[in-house]
């Protein structure tokens, strides 16, 4: 179909042309506030100009208001507004423009007139890279993210089933090692464990290769990642690990692309994405690695070997120290196996000390990490705080695997970090002379009694860890801090995001008083499951969707919503005048959670006021809930309350609460809800305050309400 150059005209009679049919399809690598927020704002934009337009919302609880065929079969064009991977297949034919999911938020105008002359999306084609315009992440950072994101429950389930295994079924062997009895229940745990951890580092390869070459990418990605970790197969006594997963994903994924772009014959064309291109790739990849670079990685580490085998009459500081950090580069790698074999090696010839120092290095990754996710949680999703508390448990057991997913999500930051710790305890242990009798690591072999210098050995553990802990910390923090810089306000912050864009639509017209119903997410709800906490700017302030049935519309006026109603019916009772209060004595964020928490205690909803003030107070640690424009909406989860209530109180001073535009909160809402009530309920009352918050004549007229009735009154409109 042929788009015309501009919105076609209305008019009578038969010449009338029909209304230009557009589709949109926005998502951001979380799925929380973004996604809903470019849903509501290219709605609004197409409806402003007469068009028909459907979204099709990817977030964290799936696809929602989902494109079937028939909508496909008669769109004029399709924009795809999205920081993630969208499926493009099923527009072939379509024009189709792809751009990141801020673009969709700041510029729908735009994007309509833009998909007009948009390229047409080809049967068989790749993924699309969002065009240019917005700061979405890179097609790289999004592939990495992906395979991370896969990886981490092998890592978690794997790393937790070896630790069982070796605690409760493990004892030093005279012969050296930790052992579990072949015939026992405990080594068929371990069995299940190591399967899982096999299957690690495939799975971060074969993710990754499908964030960039879509299905056929999977199985040369998976198989290349499979021959990285196999050193076997090259000649190496250790393969190349986690880094050599992230290599081999990378060249199946771009690789795939290429092949596709090889032209072929019409016949062939359908089996090339289930036959020809995953051999063709796998075989290829598969080849290149074991000829090409498998023998120059043998090479590498069997020289390496032989370096440190030299060293052993060197300061025992600075052996500690290479040692350290060659355990610390990429945990159970290449580098890491090579120290490791080395120290091991050496046990049989009674020196014990080499194998000291890599026993203290082996544990500070994972403990280092997971010590990071507790020192500053903000900076974590909350996927990552639960695979911290995972590392912390491997690295007592001496799995150092458990560190991967933070090295594989922010190398940059997490691996320099891991060295330094690992290279700091190292050293210690070996100026202490620390003695390890097993080839083994971490606090458990002190437990079982195969380390001698046992308090020099905590020493240099704990102190490396805090060494980890706090340069992780200090380096993305200041990663965080570029980023946000380079990416702008637009981009710093979700929650601010929620205000800024709702009071854009200040005014008259069908975006007045309508926001962004998704927006205000931005200070509701969990961190979802699936991000790296740089992913986006929603993981900054993590929430979750406004309801959907809000997204597109408009506020409802005054008079209709207090038509007849009883005062009890805002948000559908939830909130009365028993839980408003116009004046906000506390002076700081703490003190004010805490009155909040005696103002919604007044409903005898409130089975555990300490347990509602501490949950809340918890998420406050995992990113401020202050929107900006002096709002605050502190919220909790918890079965602290027996129902939903929501309480509102204004602060005439405003209280401190760490908003993103610098503004003291004076407008706070608090929201608590059960537990079973969280899937849904939180995020409907979101959905309606939202569509009224953003409207600055409102948040106007509720600071001027002289009294409770009246402030009442005000909210009444919110539904």
């Amino acid at each position: 179909m042929t788009i015309p150059a501009g919105p076609p005209p209305t008019g009578g009679g038969d010449g009338e042309q029909q209304r230009l049919r557009l589709l949109a399809v926005t998502a951001c690598p979380t799925g929380i506030a973004h996604t809903y927020m470019a849903a509501e704002k290219l709605a609004q934009a197409a409806e402003s100009r007469g068009i028909d337009m459907k979204v099709e919302t990817q977030g964290s609880i799936g696809a929602e208001n989902v494109l079937d065929d028939n909508d496909v079969k008669h769109a004029d064009g399709v924009i795809v507004a999205a920081d993630k991977d969208v499926d493009l297949s099923r527009f072939a034919g379509k024009r189709v423009l792809t751009v990141g999911v801020a673009e969709g938020i700041r510029h729908p105008e735009e994007l309509i007139e833009r998909v007009k002359s948009a390229p047409v999306h080809r049967p068989g084609g790749a993924p699309t890279a969002p065009a240019s315009g917005g700061k979405e992440r890179s097609v790289g950072y999004k592939a990495l993210m992906n395979g991370v994101s896969y990886m981490i429950p092998f890592v978690v389930v794997g790393g937790l089933l070896i630790a069982i295994s070796l605690s409760l079924g493990g004892h030093t062997d005279p012969s050296g090692g930790l052992v579990i009895p072949k015939d026992s229940f405990w080594m068929d745990i371990n069995n299940i464990g190591v399967i899982g951890f096999t299957l690690m580092v495939p799975i971060l390869s074969g993710y990754i290769a499908y964030a960039i070459g879509d299905r056929p990418a999977l199985v040369p990605g998976m198989v290349g990642g499979w021959i990285a970790n196999t050193g076997e197969l090259y000649d190496s006594k250790a393969g190349a690990g986690f880094i050599g997963a992230i290599v081999t994903g990378f060249l199946a994924g771009y690789l795939v692309l290429w092949i596709k772009k090889v032209p072929v014959p019409k016949f062939a064309r359908p089996i090339m994405p289930i036959i020809v291109i995953p051999i063709v790739a796998t075989t290829a990849l598969g080849m290149f690695f074991i000829y090409v670079i498998g023998k120059p990685i043998s090479w590498v580490f069997e020289n390496l070997t032989d370096w440190l085998g030299g060293m052993t009459g060197t300061s025992a500081i600075l052996l500690g120290a290479i040692l350290g950090l060659m355990i610390a580069f990429d945990m159970g790698g290449p580098v890491n196996k090579t120290a490791f074999l080395f120290g091991a090696g050496l046990i049989a010839t009674g020196n014990q000390t080499v194998m000291g120092m890599c026993a203290a290095a082996i544990p500070v990754m994972p403990l280092g990490q997971g010590l990071a996710t507790l020192i500053r949680k903000r900076l974590y999703t909350e996927q990552e705080r639960e695979t911290g508390l995972a590392s912390l448990f491997m690295g007592c057991f001496g799995i150092s695997e458990g560190a991967i997913p933070f090295a594989a999500a922010r190398p940059a930051q997490v691996i320099p970090a891991n060295m330094l710790g690992g290279a700091v305890a190292g050293a210690i242990a070996g100026v202490a002379g620390v003695e390890d009798a097993v080839p083994h690591g971490g606090p458990i072999v002190a437990v079982l009694g195969a380390v001698s210098g046992v308090p020099m050995f905590f020493v240099a553990v704990v102190i490396g860890s805090a060494v980890t802990a706090l340069t992780t910390v200090a380096l993305v923090d200041l990663a965080e801090r570029r980023r946000r810089g380079e990416a702008g306000l637009a981009l710093g912050v979700g929650a601010r995001e929620a205000v800024l864009v709702g009071a854009g639509a200040r005014g008259g017209g069908a975006g007045a008083g309508t926001g962004a119903s998704g927006g205000a997410g931005a200070a509701l709800g969990d961190v979802p499951k699936q991000a790296g906490p740089a992913e986006s700017a929603d993981a900054a302030v993590p929430g979750d969707r406004a309801d959907g049935a809000g997204t597109a519309e408009a506020a409802e006026p005054a008079d209709e919503a207090e038509g007849g109603d009883d005062p009890s019916d805002v948000l559908s009772g939830y909130l009365t005048e028993q839980t408003v209060k116009v004046r906000l004595g506390a002076a700081d964020k703490e003190a004010a959670i805490r009155e909040m928490a005696e103002l919604l205690g007044r409903t005898g909803k409130v089975v555990d006021p300490e347990e509602l003030v501490a949950r809340a107070l918890r998420r406050e640690a995992q990113g401020t809930t202050g929107l900006g424009e002096e709002i605050a909406i502190p919220h909790a989860k918890t079965d602290a309350v027996s129902a939903p209530v929501v309480g509102f109180a204004r602060s005439a001073e405003g209280v401190e609460w760490d908003s993103p535009d610098g503004t003291k909160a004076r407008l706070v809402f608090m929201i608590a809800v059960p537990e079973a009530a969280a899937g849904d309920e939180h995020l409907r009352i979101l959905a309606l305050l939202s569509r009224k918050l953003m409207n600055a004549e409102f948040r106007e007229r509720l600071l001027a309400a002289p009294d409770e009735s009246a402030v009442l009154g005000v909210l009444r409109e919110v539904g």
